[in-house]
This record gives structure tokens, sequence and C-alpha cells, in this order.
């Protein structure tokens, strides 16, 4: 099956949640990374992305308006190493990056954890692991999700060690709007990257979210052979 076109995938679907897309450019030179996060509560659009230590994290766009910090105020992406960028949902970024440090896997840290205690909803724990350098580059992607109830967690690791240049792979929380709201179900979408301009490639993720519930993207490039890196973020709110 040929690659889909994210923005196809993301206006098609009025509420994907919080998503991961990981993947190479069209002309292979480099590494693309882009998370986005949606709310359908106030108190989830009163969100933002800061940069933080090559990273960022979600901060309250108005403090005073932040009824709830739990499972919203997290650091999104982290950049434990110059060639590594760990990329997820929610506080198991910490979890991964912990693990790193002490010789551990991606895999292994995420066996310790299980999906969000927010029933109904269940939600996923969606997270990413991206490694960039010497001209090559692989990433891992992986979903904790409810196999019915808070008491049957379902652990899923996708592993691409030789992508191809102009794809990816997108995960996200969830299938669509609901009540309660439905799982992401299946293998990462295999996407195509062909917009090779940064701002370009981050305006289309954006203009492709839906214009009630977005709340702030990240989108990031890194040289295969020098390691540099480009960084676009935007926030609904300031």
């Amino acid at each position: 099956m040929k690659p889909l076109d994210i923005c196809d995938i993301l206006a098609g679907n009025r509420y994907p949640g919080r998503g991961i897309l990981l993947g190479r450019s069209a002309d292979g030179l480099r590494a693309v990374a882009a998370y986005f996060i949606m709310g359908r509560s106030e108190n989830s659009r009163n969100r933002v992305f800061t940069p933080k230590d090559g990273g960022i994290v979600t901060e309250a766009a108005d403090p005073a308006k932040m009824t709830d910090p739990s499972l919203i105020i997290y650091a999104p992406v982290r950049a434990p190493s110059p060639q590594t960028l760990v990329v997820t949902n929610g506080d198991q970024t910490d979890t991964i990056c912990d693990a790193l440090a002490a010789g551990g896997t991606f895999e292994g840290a995420l066996r310790t954890r299980t999906f969000e205690p927010d029933a109904p909803n269940w939600t996923p724990r969606v997270s990413g692991l991206l490694t960039a350098g010497d001209g090559r580059m692989n990433y891992r992607l992986s979903i904790l999700k409810s196999g019915g109830g808070a008491d049957s967690v379902q652990r899923f690791f996708y592993e691409y060690p030789q992508p191809r240049a102009g794809e990816g792979h997108l995960i996200h929380t969830y299938a669509g709007d609901g009540d309660p709201l439905p799982s992401f179900e299946g293998e990462p979408t295999r996407i195509a990257i062909h917009r090779q301009d940064i701002d370009t490639f981050a305006g289309a993720l954006w203009n492709a979210l839906d214009l009630q519930n977005r709340v702030s993207l990240f989108v990031r490039t890194i040289d295969l052979q020098n390691g540099q890196t480009i960084t676009r973020i935007i926030n609904q709110r300031s």
C-alpha cells in the first residue's frame, strides 16, 4: 500500500487526540519528528508548548484557569543526547529517558507503564524514540492501551531500523471523536513526507488539525550528517 498523506489523515479525523510522527525527509538527508496535542475541555485547551533543554514542555497558557494539571502538564519531547529524541504524550518521557541513562531500553521502560487512568476513555500512552547521526537514522514507536477496563493492559512496539526517504509513521491516541473516546487501532499509519520545507510542512499539519480542537504543534528536522536541528512550534493560544 502506498504511504498516505498525513494532512488527509488528520483532516478526516475531527479528534485524533495526541499524535506522534517520525520519519525521513524526501531527500533522505534529515530526520523528521512531529508531535501535536488537541483538547475538548477548557482545561485541556489552556496549554502551550514551551522550549526547554532541547525539547519542549506543556504549560498553562493562563495559569489562573488551570484546574487540574495531572495528565496534561508534562515534557512531551526530550533530547537525552544529541543523537536521540524521545517523544511521548505523557510523563513516560521521563521514564524512557531515565531508563536510557541507566543503560536500559525503550521497550523495557514502557513495560513498567500502562495506559492513562482517565476512565472511561483509558487514553493510550503513545511514545517514540528517534536516533539519528552519521548519515543514518532509525526510530521506534509504541502504544500502551486498555484491553477493556482498568485491569487489562496491551503493549505494542514497532521498530523501523531502515526508514525510507520520504516516508514516516504516525500514531495517535484516538481513532476519532466519541464518548467514550475510541482508542487508536492497528499499526502506525505509513505516511508520505514529501514537503521539503519545514515551514510548509508545519503549516500543512497545523491547518489539517481541527480548528476548534487543535492546541499545539511541534515539528523538528535533524540533519543526519551534522546534527543541526530546526524546530517550529505553533500554539493556538499565546
